[in-house]
């Protein structure tokens, strides 16, 4: 299985924990991590981590890619200035060649799923970056039409209605169309991503105390509250709209496979603060498989060799485990087709 790896922003910790990550030969036993970057810039990178074993294999793109090897695509041959631990147009421009890159791969199926180093929007934005991060590019690239940022622990799954949107855009976006299309998309996730045979999604309300029935905002009985009522007659395992607050505060989080939280600070708070370092991002309802891991750029470490790898190391397992369970999952319904037909054909004859 061929791992594609974005180098991310060449001025923050990406290149520091992938480096990291892959210097534990476990991993390369299990698959073939193909890094989007420069030989030169990890080159520079490895210089800091300073005790790496890693050896760069330099490939021409992820068909070339070779097992046991970690393989580099050279997505610029120029020479550039790394400024660690600042937001630069370079460290911008970079990052997006190295996404675009890994994107040509994925659709010409040279790899099977992709991970991202961390991007720093500002220096996305001096590059003329055209989308709000990571998630929205994937979206855009596949035509997907919707997607979910979902983030993932071995404890809980805290999925998002809306991303990198300003708060005060929140409830004007919200409709209950939009609900129930991420609902949909998050339960058929965790059914072919997860291995979840009937998932059940906890749906967070968007006022404090979940509106206390209307007397704090009305988005809960007008929007949210019909759009879980309507899910649950299409087969969906839903409930809520629960108090985000009580919620996280009771411990009901562990009770659930998955929570859809309205908006990026309710969903990414909690998780972050019950489960930091431990976590993983998760682009649900793309065609191919995309993670990263939860942190971001970290400028204020950049450079010291004191970034933890541990996230960026799941995040490339989880790819891997993603990509098994949709291969399980298709198998398993084709085979339940062909007993079908096969049923059909014996009582017709």
């Amino acid at each position: 299985m061929k791992i594609g790896i974005t180098i991310g922003d060449i001025n923050g910790i990406g290149p520091e924990v992938i480096i990291k990550a892959l210097n534990d030969q476990r991993l390369l036993k299990s698959l073939v991590p193909v890094i989007y970057g420069s030989y030169k810039v990890l080159s520079y990178h490895k210089n800091i981590v300073k005790d790496s074993n890693v050896v760069f294999h330099s490939v021409a793109n992820g068909a070339q890619a070779v097992a046991g090897k970690v393989n580099v695509v050279n997505c610029w041959e120029d020479n550039i200035n790394i400024s660690l631990g600042k937001a630069t147009e370079e460290g911008g421009k970079y990052a997006y060649l190295a996404l675009d890159r890994a994107m040509n791969d994925l659709k010409s199926g040279n790899i099977d799923a992709v991970v991202t180093g961390p991007l720093n929007k500002n220096a996305m934005q001096q590059a003329k970056f055209p989308y709000p991060g990571h998630t929205e590019y994937f979206t855009a690239n596949d035509k997907a039409g919707q997607s979910v940022m979902m983030l993932v622990s071995d404890s809980l799954k805290v999925a998002l209605v809306t991303n990198h949107l300003p708060l005060s855009l929140v409830p004007g976006t919200l409709t209950k169309e939009l609900i129930i299309e991420k609902l949909k998309i998050l339960n058929r996730t965790l059914i072919q991503d997860f291995g979840y045979e009937r998932p059940s999604i906890s749906v967070l309300g968007l006022n404090p105390h979940a509106s206390d029935d209307g007397t704090i905002g009305d988005e809960e009985e007008k929007v949210i509250r019909p759009a879980i009522i309507e899910a649950k007659k299409q087969g969906i395992l839903a409930a809520g709209p629960y108090p985000a607050d009580g919620f996280f505060g009771s411990g009901l989080w562990k009770k659930t496979d998955a929570v859809l939280a309205m908006y990026h600070d309710q969903g990414l708070i909690p998780f972050k603060a019950l489960s930091f370092g431990a976590g993983t991002n998760v682009t649900a309802g793309l065609s191919f498989v995309r993670t990263s891991p939860d942190h971001g750029t970290a400028y204020d470490i950049a450079g010291n060799n004191e970034a933890d790898e541990s996230s960026m190391i799941r995040a490339i397992y989880m790819a891997a485990d993603i990509v098994n369970h949709r291969k399980e999952y298709h198998s398993s319904r084709e085979n339940a087709l062909v007993r079908r037909e096969k049923q059909s054909a014996g009582l017709n004859d």
